[in-house]
């Protein structure tokens, strides 16, 4: 994984930023844009994605499971790109099912406690939530 200067660290901003740019692959090969709400775990080498089931990107991802991530400084003069493969959780049938376990720990992992477990759970299934865990395979960026 290399940084394009030795000063600046992308997983530094990868792993501080809560908002990003996903890129899938249409059928047609042409890119496919979304923004996410991005956690990057660096100690284990994948960024977590909570999405919904019938979304274009995770549409992508069932055919062609690769992914892009680009985040942004807060002063936009940073960015930090990571690419890997993606693998797809979920969604949950019921509120205890392993996938919505998944959804869980997530939030934990990226938020904290939830004020009703219960509630969130419940829309993880109604919403047909899926989590998406993308392996860091390369990550580059640039501070201008």
């Amino acid at each position: 994984m290399a940084a394009s200067t030795s000063s600046f660290d992308p997983h530094a901003l990868l792993a501080q930023s809560r908002l990003g740019v996903l890129a899938t692959t249409r059928t047609d090969g042409r890119p496919q844009l979304s923004p996410i709400l991005p956690f990057y775990d660096q100690s284990a080498g994948v960024i977590l994605i909570s999405t919904r089931a019938g979304l274009a990107k995770t549409a992508n991802l069932r055919r062609e499971p690769w992914a892009a991530l680009e985040v942004t400084g807060p002063d936009g003069r940073s960015w930090a790109t990571a690419e890997g493969p993606v693998t797809i959780t979920g969604p949950g049938a019921d509120e205890a099912s392993p996938e919505v376990r998944a959804l869980v720990d997530y939030y934990r992992r990226a938020a904290g406690e939830h004020p009703d477990w219960d509630e969130y759970r419940a829309v993880m299934v109604s919403d047909r939530r899926v989590l998406l865990t993308l392996t860091v395979e390369r990550v580059y960026g640039q501070s201008l």
